[in-house]
C-alpha cells in the first residue's frame, strides 16, 4: 500500500503525516510530496527519514493512494494524472467538491456513495465538515427544514502566513498580512472572496456542500462565516429547524451515542465545548444544546472541532481507511 502526500510540507499536509501515523494506517511506502525547491530534503516519519519527492517522482512510483492538499490549481492539473494510474485520490482543495461527477464525503454521513469506480474524491471544507457530523443524526431522527449558522473560524484555516501575521501583530511587529485587516483582537466577517450575490465564497460552499453530503437538496441552509484571532478549531452557532418536534434530552442522548461526537453540555458547571479543547483532536465537539424559545421545532446548538484534523487531514485519512476497510483500493 503506497500513500503519497501531495502538500507534505503545508500546514495541512504535515498533520495528514501525523494522523497516518497516530492511526497506524496500512502502508508499506509513504511518498511525501512538495515543491521543487523542497525536493529531495527529508521528512520524519515513523521514526525514519523519508525523502520529499517531485510530482512527476510520485507519479512514476504508482501509489495507491494520494491524500492532496496543495491548493485547487495543483488538483485540477495533477489529481487527473494521478487518477489516470488508478491512484485514489483524495482532495483536500475546493477544486473538485461541486463537480457532478465526484463524490463530496464525509464517512460518517455519506462514505456509502463510494464505488471501486470513484479516483478523485472531494473532502470537503474544514467548517461544512463539522457542522453535518451533528447534522445527519438530527436529520434522520427529525427531518431538517432549515439550518442559520454562523461561525467563528481559526487563522489556522487561511495558513501559515494568517499564523504569522496574529504571531507578529501580537508582537508589535510588522510583516506581511494575510488578510485586508489586522486579525489581532479584531473579527472580520470576511472569509474567501465576496459573490455578486453579497455572500462570501467560503459561505456559499457551506451552503451547497451541506446539501450535497445529505443527499437533499430541500434542506436550506444560510450562513455568515467570520475569523476570529485563535488558533485550536473552529467553532459555530447553529439554529436548527425541524419538520418534528424534539425532546432536548433526547437530543443530547442521540449526538452522545454517534462515534465521533463528544457532548460538553453543562452549562451549570461552565462546561461547553472551546476551540483549545478540541485542539489537536479528531472528534467534533457538540455543546449549548438548547431550544429555540422564538420557533416551533428549533434547536440551537455550538459546535467546535480542529479544523486541520477533523475538518481536514483526519477526515481525508478516514476517508482512505474507508476505502482499505472496503476493499475499494
Amino acid at each position: 500500500m503506497k500513500v503519497a502526500v501531495v502538500g507534505a510540507t503545508g500546514l495541512v499536509g504535515t498533520v495528514m503525516l501525523k494522523v497516518l501515523e497516530e492511526r497506524n494506517f496500512p502502508l508499506t511506502e509513504l511518498l511525501p510530496v512538495a515543491s521543487a525547491k523542497s525536493a529531495g530534503k527529508t521528512i520524519r516519519f515513523k521514526d525514519k527519514d523519508v525523502k520529499i519527492l517531485t510530482i512527476d517522482e510520485a507519479i512514476t512510483a504508482k501509489p495507491d493512494i494520494a491524500l492532496f492538499s496543495a491548493g485547487g490549481g495543483t488538483s485540477l492539473t495533477e489529481a487527473p494524472r494521478f487518477a489516470a494510474l488508478g491512484t485514489v485520490v483524495i482532495d483536500n482543495s475546493s477544486a473538485w467538491r461541486m463537480d457532478p461527477d465526484k463524490k463530496l464525503v464525509v464517512p460518517e454521513v455519506n462514505a456509502h456513495v463510494l464505488t471501486k469506480q470513484d479516483k478523485i474524491i472531494a473532502n470537503p471544507n474544514c467548517s461544512t465538515i463539522q457542522m453535518v457530523v451533528v447534522l445527519e443524526p438530527l436529520h434522520k431522527k427529525y427531518g431538517i427544514k432549515r439550518v442559520v449558522v454562523s461561525t467563528y473560524q481559526s487563522v489556522t484555516g487561511t495558513g501559515v502566513k494568517a499564523v504569522e501575521q496574529l504571531m507578529n501583530e501580537r508582537k508589535g511587529i510588522s510583516g506581511e498580512m494575510a488578510y485586508p485587516h489586522t486579525i489581532d483582537l479584531n473579527v472580520i466577517p470576511h472569509i474567501d472572496v465576496f459573490l455578486e450575490n453579497g455572500y462570501t465564497k467560503e459561505e456559499m460552499k457551506m451552503i451547497v456542500e451541506t446539501k450535497k453530503i445529505m443527499g437533499d437538496d430541500s434542506i436550506q441552509v444560510t450562513a455568515t462565516t467570520v475569523r476570529i484571532p485563535v488558533m485550536g478549531g473552529h467553532s459555530e452557532s447553529v439554529n436548527i429547524e425541524f419538520e418534528k418536534d424534539f425532546d432536548v434530552e433526547e437530543v443530547r442522548q442521540l449526538l452522545a451515542e454517534e462515534v465521533g461526537i463528544i457532548v460538553v453540555d453543562d452549562p451549570a458547571n461552565l462546561k461547553y465545548p472551546m476551540p483549545k479543547d478540541a485542539h489537536e483532536k479528531d472528534e467534533v465537539f457538540v455543546g449549548r444544546i438548547r431550544r429555540d424559545e422564538s420557533q416551533a421545532n428549533t434547536l440551537n446548538l455550538w459546535i467546535v472541532a480542529d479544523n486541520l484534523r477533523k475538518g481536514a487531514a483526519t477526515n481525508a485519512v478516514q476517508i482512505a481507511e474507508y476505502l482499505v476497510a472496503k476493499g475499494l483500493v
